[in-house]
């Protein structure tokens, strides 16, 4: 049963992505949700590779949707914030399949979700008309489930994937947003796309808030801003630096018996802090 704070976490979720920048550090458990939260973040967005991996799957749409509500429900119960989830492309490709994800991740106290246009890694796309009419379910079936407010960040694959020739992309990013838009979609994230130039033309031609997934090696968060992006992610990047760490220092203390790899983190305390007792 929706809430009266999941509610407000939903409006709270709105205001921040339409007001200034929202920078979001991607999330894949609770514990990660957690210290997030603890390292100033307004908001939490999962990433569904983080969650693959930590499920010991690749990314790349291959949990179930049982598993990825699992997942939700013990981050949106780790912290006390808006949880936007990644729900890759709905868990299976029609509209009552996107209509069951959406009614479970708002049941596991999600305010909000990704929703991609791809139809598997690399392509290919959805037509635009079946991704509107994919869209449009999502928004029903959040009213349906008593969270009209729930904040749908629409995900395109056109730069990801390299999808089309290269001088239509930007114009089918275009064309995709604006139909996006007027199926319900809040926002647009359009992985892949990092280009401050075109990213200023972007966020000129269209009124959805632009979502960029950024880096080592990105733009700024003050040049992403600066060309009309409203909420940065950064993907699988925090998972991907995490279990990197964990590989060289098991490699260190296996081959060197050293132990340097392991001398920046933080305090047990603070560690074991950021989690509520049950």
């Amino acid at each position: 049963m929706v809430t009266d704070r999941q509610r407000a976490r939903a409006a709270a979720l709105r205001t921040l992505q339409a007001d200034g920048v929202l920078v979001l550090p991607n999330a894949w458990d609770a514990a990660s949700a957690a210290l997030i939260a603890a390292g100033g973040a307004r908001a939490i967005a999962t990433t569904s590779a983080g969650v693959s991996w930590s499920l010991g799957r690749p990314d790349g749409q291959n949990l179930t949707r049982a598993e990825m509500v699992d997942a939700v429900a013990r981050i949106a119960a780790a912290v006390d914030l808006p949880v936007s989830a990644d729900v890759e492309g709905g868990y299976g490709p029609g509209e009552d399949d996107v209509v069951q994800t959406v009614a479970g991740v708002i049941g596991a106290g999600a305010v909000g979700i990704n929703l991609e246009d791809s139809r598997a890694p690399g392509g290919p796309l959805f037509a635009a008309d079946d991704q509107v009419s994919r869209l449009r379910a999502a928004r029903e079936a959040a009213a349906a489930a008593g969270l009209p407010e729930l904040v749908i960040n629409a995900r395109t694959d056109v730069y990801l994937f390299g999808v089309g020739p290269e001088a239509g992309r930007f114009d089918d990013v275009v064309a995709r947003a604006r139909s996006y838009a007027d199926a319900g979609a809040d926002s647009l994230f359009v992985p892949g796309l990092l280009d401050l130039d075109r990213l200023a033309a972007l966020t000129s031609r269209v009124d959805l808030p632009v979502n960029a997934m950024a880096g080592p090696g990105a733009p700024s968060v003050d040049d992403l801003r600066a060309a009309g992006v409203r909420r940065v992610t950064v993907g699988q990047a925090v998972a991907q630096a995490a279990y990197s760490l964990a590989r060289r220092a098991a490699v260190e203390v296996i081959e060197k018996g050293t132990f340097d790899s392991l001398a920046d983190a933080d305090p047990f305390g603070d560690v074991d802090g950021a989690f509520r007792p049950r």
